[in-house]
């Protein structure tokens, strides 16, 4: 097959209108059930669910079909551990005075800090990367386009796919974060885009008042 040859959309169905409401308004109300957390339980999550909500983020869309991501699941204490002490690094330089006052007014109704015990203590952290270089198939490397928005999507498709299975995620971003090239093994050519944090949340388990307040769509979007 050559590579501009087309197939027939074989997989879409069309759904009756009220069933596409019905189906608009069951999505809506699960996603907003979907809440970062920062105490988790340490509860195993089986690495098959982590493919498959893997294999749902690469179905994005993405630049040139290039699909310029890649994910490390990590499950080992020793590598939570190494990313652990890490970020926390880069996180007490943060909190310390490099983020400015401003970032770190931002910062203080969600009651964050430079300890992030979650990184040892959650089953996963999937930490995900942006390739600059690539192409449709591994070895190609070629330029990749839109990489930012791409990466952007296929995250957003992974933190979906996880709340849809019943877990609960944190998205982390230590600045810089690029110990995780080492600690993962990933080339110069792929910047860490963000940490995902990936479990069961704790029994104790709390969410900021401040995370919850969503603007409504009158302030998110128009139609035209």
């Amino acid at each position: 097959m050559q590579e501009h040859d087309k197939l027939p959309l074989m997989d879409y169905r069309e759904l009756p209108q009220p069933e596409m409401l019905r189906r608009a308004q069951e999505f809506y109300s699960e996603i907003r059930q979907r809440h970062t957390v920062r105490q988790f339980s340490d509860r195993p999550v089986p690495r098959e669910v982590i493919e498959s909500c893997l294999l749902a983020a690469g179905t994005a869309p993405s630049g040139a079909n290039h699909q310029p991501w890649f994910f490390s699941a990590i499950g080992s204490p020793e590598v939570k551990t190494r990313v652990r002490e890490a970020a926390e690094r880069e996180e007490q330089a943060f909190y310390a005075g490099k983020a400015g006052e401003e970032w770190l007014d931002a910062l203080k109704p969600l009651g964050t800090d430079a300890s992030k015990p979650y990184l040892e203590t959650a089953p996963w952290l999937i930490a995900i990367f942006a390739q600059r270089q690539g192409g449709v198939r591994a070895g190609i490397q070629r330029q990749n386009y839109y990489v930012t928005e791409s990466v952007g999507i296929a995250t957003g498709f992974l933190i979906a796919a996880l709340h849809h299975a019943g877990l609960a995620t944190l998205t982390h971003t230590p600045k810089p974060m690029n110990f995780l090239n080492g600690i993962c093994g990933r080339p110069d050519t792929e910047r860490p885009y963000l940490l995902l944090v990936v479990g069961y949340p704790a029994t104790d388990a709390t969410v900021p008042v401040h995370a919850t307040i969503k603007k409504p769509l009158g302030d998110i979007s128009e139609f035209l």
